[in-house]
């Protein structure tokens, strides 16, 4: 075997034949610590989720109200706009008045007319008796000159023909007080009012509620705020526009019925309580965090509220966590506006009270 020549000196070495036991060392250390970085990373990461649960399915709720008229007609005056803030009562837009107050002036006509006819029939002679009265006079002078015509008759003093006439003056009498009374009875029979109305004539009553009628119907033209908010979806809310009734023709997004809405998954229930402090983080405000607690948690799945809810009879069914709605409530307010349907984030504290 050769040896090695003593004249080459340990700088002029190749570097293969170098040990390298600093970079073995640093790789083994390299392979130990990142495991173990992450195991305690990870941790770290488990102990902080334990107490609390948490979802970025979410949103920002606001309570809606479809505003349309209760009456039809033309749109003849327009009082707001997209994003106006309006106060409970104001007036939003006016419905064309004119067909109404046409409408409130005959119901006004139709309660005189009936009004009218009721004095008529009170002041007629069939309701005070009048006519009874003549007819019981009549009776009374037939009866006198039949009483006469007997007399007359026993002695011999009189016609057959005469005492005839006097006997059928008699009948006639009595027939007209009879067709008297029946006419008294019929003209109270008009009179006549029901239990429903007992203090009011029923034509006077009908026209009254006809003019009541007319009245609603005018009041209705003009539509109003129901609640203070603000407006949305007006587009439809134009000049001149034909409106039906009950059609919507704004939106109006009411105030202080902010809450967030978020869709829990069903294994995420079991330590969650309506109370329990809560989170809420906001997509469109980063630097943003409100304090809230939980509402209340809700009574079905979100399938079991969709119009067409999951079906799983068939042979292909396959197990999905379900869904839950939790009505998370702000305890603070918010400084940013906050816009129906706004994706959050919400953290619900489950074991505070441990």
């Amino acid at each position: 075997m050769a040896q090695a020549d003593p004249n080459i000196s340990d700088d002029q070495k190749s570097p293969a034949d170098s040990p390298k036991p600093r970079l073995r060392l640093g790789r083994l250390f390299l392979m130990l610590s990142v495991p173990l970085v992450l195991v305690v990373v990870g941790w770290f990461y488990w102990q902080g989720q334990q107490g609390k649960v948490s979802t970025d399915n979410a949103y920002v709720k606001q309570d809606m109200v479809a505003v349309s008229a209760e009456v039809g007609g033309r749109i003849v005056e327009v009082l707001v706009a997209e994003g106006d803030q309006v106060a409970a009562g104001d007036l939003l837009f006016r419905i064309d008045p004119e067909p109404y107050q046409l409408q409130m002036a005959q119901a006004n006509a139709a309660i005189a007319g009936a009004q009218a006819s009721v004095t008529t029939m009170l002041g007629d002679s069939d309701m005070t008796g009048v006519d009874i009265a003549a007819a019981r006079e009549d009776i009374a002078y037939a009866q006198s000159r039949l009483e006469r015509q007997q007399a007359l008759w026993d002695r011999g003093f009189t016609t057959r023909a005469d005492y005839d006439a006097a006997r059928h003056a008699v009948s006639q009498a009595e027939e007209a007080v009879n067709q008297a009374q029946a006419r008294q009875t019929e003209a109270r029979a008009r009179l006549a009012r029901g239990a429903a109305v007992p203090d009011r004539d029923p034509r006077v009553a009908a026209a009254e509620a006809q003019r009541a009628s007319a009245e609603l119907g005018l009041r209705r033209t003009e539509v109003r705020s129901p609640a203070a908010g603000r407006v949305a979806q007006a587009d439809r809310l134009q000049m001149g526009q034909q409106l039906l009734p009950n059609l919507p023709v704004l939106t109006l997004v009411a105030d202080g019925t902010t809450y967030i809405e978020a869709n829990f998954k069903e294994t995420d229930l079991a330590e969650m309580e309506p109370g329990q402090r809560a989170e809420v983080r906001f997509d469109a405000y980063p630097d943003l965090v409100l304090d809230a607690h939980v509402a209340t948690i809700g009574a079905g799945t979100g399938s079991e509220f969709s119009v067409l809810p999951a079906q799983n009879a068939t042979g292909n069914w396959v197990k999905v966590t379900q869904r839950v709605p939790v009505r998370i409530v702000l305890d603070e307010a918010s400084p940013r506006a906050l816009i129906a349907g706004l994706s959050t984030h919400v953290t619900v504290f489950t074991n505070e009270d441990e």
